[in-house]
C-alpha cells in the first residue's frame, strides 16, 4: 500500500475551539474530539471532518481531524495516539472495520467513548456508543432503481466496481443486487451482474477494474460503482474505449464532481449522501452521551437520487 504523508485536514487538525480568544470571553477548552477518516483525499470525508471541527467548536471543544490513507496500521497508530492525548472522544471511519478491532478494544478499556461516522464497526467484541452513517443498503436499493431506470426496459450485462473492506461498500453492493433479483424475477429481460472487481474507491483504480470488465465483457451496458471517483474513473476508461454513449453509469455520493457529471450526463444517477449532516450529528452524540442520555446504537440518514434534472437545477454547479 503506498504510505503517504499524514494529510491534516485544514484548519480543523489543529486546535480549534478558543483560539485567538482572550480576555474575559475566553471559555476553557473542555478537551478534544479526535477524529481519524478513512482518507482526507477524498473530499466527502474532508466535509465530515470540517462539520466535526464546526461542531465541535459551537460544543466548546478541540479537535484534531487526521487522515488513515486506507490503512488500518497507519489508522492503529493514529487512535493509539488520541488515547495517549487522553481525548474526550475518539471518531472513526474504519479502514477495515475487523482489523481496527484491538485499538478500538483498547479505547474501552482507556475509558473514552468511541464513535463511527459512515463507515460502521460491527464487529463483536467492542463498544461503539453510536454509529451514524448513509443507509448505505436503501442507497443501494435506489442505485439499482435508478440502473433499471435509465435502461428502459433493456437487458443485459453490468458490472459492479466495490470496496469489499469497507462496510458501507457492502451494504451497498447487497441493496443493489437485491433490487435487481426482484426485478429479474419478473422482467421479460434481465439485467445481469456478470464482473464484480475492486474499483478502490478511486479515479485511478476505478478507471483500470472498468478497463479489464469492457476487455472481458465488450457488451456491457451499465456499470455499477460504490462512489464517485470509481465512477469518473470508469467514465475516463468508457471514452477511451469509445462506448461512452452505449453503457450507463450509476454513482453514489453526490461529490461536486459527481454531481457537474450527471448534470454533463455522463452518469446517469447517484443516491446522494449528507456528509455534512454525518459530522454535525456524531459530535451532537456525544453531548447526548455526555449527558447521560439514551443513544440509538446506529443513526441512519437516508439517501435520495440524484438525477440531471436535479444538476440542471443545481445553483452550486459550473453552468
Amino acid at each position: 500500500m503506498n504510505h503517504r504523508h499524514f494529510i491534516m485536514l485544514g484548519f480543523s487538525a489543529l486546535l480549534l475551539a478558543g483560539c485567538g480568544k482572550s480576555g474575559p470571553e475566553a471559555k476553557p477548552s473542555r478537551g478534544v474530539i479526535a477524529a481519524s477518516l478513512l482518507t482526507l483525499q477524498n473530499p466527502f470525508f474532508k466535509v465530515i471532518g470540517d462539520n466535526i471541527a464546526s461542531e465541535a467548536q459551537k460544543q466548546g471543544y478541540e479537535t484534531l481531524v487526521v487522515s488513515a490513507d486506507n490503512d488500518v496500521a497507519r489508522q492503529s497508530n493514529q487512535v493509539k495516539d488520541f488515547i495517549v492525548k487522553k481525548a474526550a472522544a475518539i471518531i472513526l471511519s474504519p479502514a477495515d472495520s475487523k482489523a481496527i478491532v484491538p485499538v478500538i478494544q483498547e479505547a474501552n478499556a482507556a475509558g473514552i467513548p468511541v464513535f463511527t461516522v459512515d463507515i460502521p464497526c460491527q464487529e463483536p467484541g467492542v463498544k461503539i456508543v453510536t454509529q451514524v452513517a448513509t443507509d448505505n443498503f436503501d442507497g443501494g436499493r435506489q442505485a439499482a432503481k435508478a440502473m433499471i431506470e435509465a435502461l428502459a426496459g433493456r437487458g443485459g450485462k453490468i458490472g459492479v466496481l466495490d470496496l469489499k473492506q469497507v462496510e458501507s461498500c457492502i451494504l451497498r453492493v447487497k441493496g443493489f443486487k437485491e433490487v435487481l433479483d426482484q426485478h429479474n424475477a419478473t422482467a421479460a429481460v434481465k439485467i445481469e451482474v456478470v464482473s464484480e472487481l475492486d474499483g478502490g474507491g478511486a479515479k485511478d483504480k476505478g478507471y483500470k477494474a472498468a478497463e479489464d470488465m469492457l476487455q472481458a465483457h465488450p457488451d456491457m451496458i451499465g456499470i455499477f460503482a460504490i462512489n464517485d471517483p470509481s465512477a469518473l474513473g470508469a467514465r475516463g476508461a468508457l471514452e477511451k474505449a469509445g462506448r461512452a454513449d452505449k453503457v450507463v453509469i450509476i454513482g453514489f455520493d453526490g461529490q461536486p464532481e459527481g454531481k457537474q457529471a450527471i448534470k454533463e450526463g455522463k452518469i446517469y444517477a447517484d443516491p446522494i449522501q449528507f456528509p455534512d449532516k454525518m459530522g454535525q450529528e456524531v459530535v451532537k452524540a456525544f453531548i447526548q452521551h455526555l449527558k447521560g442520555a439514551d443513544v440509538p446504537p446506529q443513526m441512519l440518514i437516508p439517501t435520495e437520487l440524484y438525477r440531471k434534472a436535479d444538476g440542471e437545477k443545481d445553483a452550486s454547479l459550473k453552468q
